[in-house]
């Protein structure tokens, strides 16, 4: 049932009882399936599905996943010291069912009624170079990105260099993220900055605080490196300002120039989210599960078939000795598709790493 639910991800449009199907025909074939076999019924799976739960598919996903670029991978790291990674949010439609409503909420509309669907929120950290997953976590719509992204730091490690967008800076993150991993996040041009020292490269040096008080009173201060630059964009007006801050103070490591190309790297983020909701599930497909604990075992999955995909075209990239952003996930998941209706082994853990992840 665990490699049913992978599987249920893999193919979206289809429903319970031909996801089966596709999955024993190879067997069948083979002879490796009973040929009296028949299907079971949509009520049948639905009870196999209940019965597991959550909670294999996501000691399954916390077993095996761990960062992919290694150092001869392409595209993962800057200046050779700092594995890229990303952090960001996203929503996902749901099922209309009261249970899920009251669980998990409705989005407003702009004219203050509810929207027809319920929604999850998801917020999620992903390698940059790989666009593979790392950690999730999901929530109810009244939960906040910043309050979930707090139980994602446990996915930060040295060596990492995390990006994250304007609406993830709070004091009390970033000090709990800089812990963890070196940070080069974007802020609101409301967030006072007030320079201590200028740099060689045009960035500078300045301090955040908790508080107004504090910053009135001086104290309990971080130092942190701000980059401001603008984008001269002929088709846009006016011209867009960024602020970023990092936990980079020297320039000579990171110089201000880099480090603004370097955050055009959080699209990455935003490609591997296209992936996953256009792609692998479908554009304005809603997930299946009627119930709450469903919905939590469908996203599990669908992290879980995003990575095997993943691995296997990063595996590819590192092969042929280029970068795995070169590579066409539409391509890699069809033929994926087509192999596991053809499979002649049943093997859950084809996709797994050889190694479990470090520090999980």
């Amino acid at each position: 049932m665990v490699y049913y639910v992978i599987a249920m991800t893999l193919f979206s449009g289809c429903g319970y009882r031909e996801v089966m199907r596709r999955l024993s025909e190879g067997l069948k074939a083979a002879g490796a399936w009973p040929a009296n076999w028949h299907v079971p019924t949509k009520s049948a799976i639905a009870l196999g599905r209940q019965r597991i739960g959550e909670a294999p598919l996501r000691a399954l996903f916390d077993r095996i996943v761990r960062p992919l670029g290694t150092p001869k991978v392409r595209g993962c790291w800057f200046r050779g010291h700092w594995r890229v990674v990303a952090l960001d949010g996203t929503t996902a439609d749901i099922p209309d069912s009261e249970d899920n409503a009251a669980t998990f909420g409705r989005p407003g509309s702009g004219r203050g009624e509810k929207s027809g669907y319920p929604q999850v929120r998801i917020v999620s950290v992903a390698e940059c170079g790989t666009h593979a997953y790392l950690d999730f976590v999901y929530g109810p719509l009244s939960q906040g990105e910043v309050t979930l992204a707090r139980q994602l730091l446990r996915c930060l490690q040295a060596g990492m260099l995390c990006l994250a967008d304007r609406n993830f800076f709070g004091f009390e993150l970033w000090n709990q993220a800089r812990a963890k991993a070196e940070l080069l996040w974007r802020v609101k041009k409301n967030l006072v900055l007030e320079p201590i020292k200028h740099l060689s490269d045009g960035s500078y040096l300045s301090y955040i605080y908790p508080s107004w008080i504090a910053r009135r009173r001086n104290k309990d201060g971080v130092l942190v490196r701000v980059v401001e630059y603008a984008l001269d964009d002929p088709g846009r007006a006016p011209l867009i300002t960024y602020r970023l801050i990092t936990t980079l103070l020297d320039p000579e490591l990171a110089p201000a120039a880099e480090l603004a190309v370097l955050y055009c790297e959080r699209q990455e983020f935003e490609l591997a989210e296209d992936e996953m909701k256009t792609h692998q599930r479908g554009a304005g497909v809603v997930l299946r599960s009627r119930t709450p604990e469903g919905v939590a075992q469908e996203i599990c999955a669908y992290f879980l078939a995003h990575y095997a995909v993943r691995a296997l075209m990063t595996e590819a990239a590192l092969q042929r000795d280029i970068d795995p952003e070169r590579l066409s996930f539409t391509h890699a998941i069809n033929v994926i598709r087509r192999k596991t209706i053809a499979q002649r082994v049943f093997s859950p853990a084809w996709f797994a790493p050889t190694a479990p992840a470090s520090g999980r």
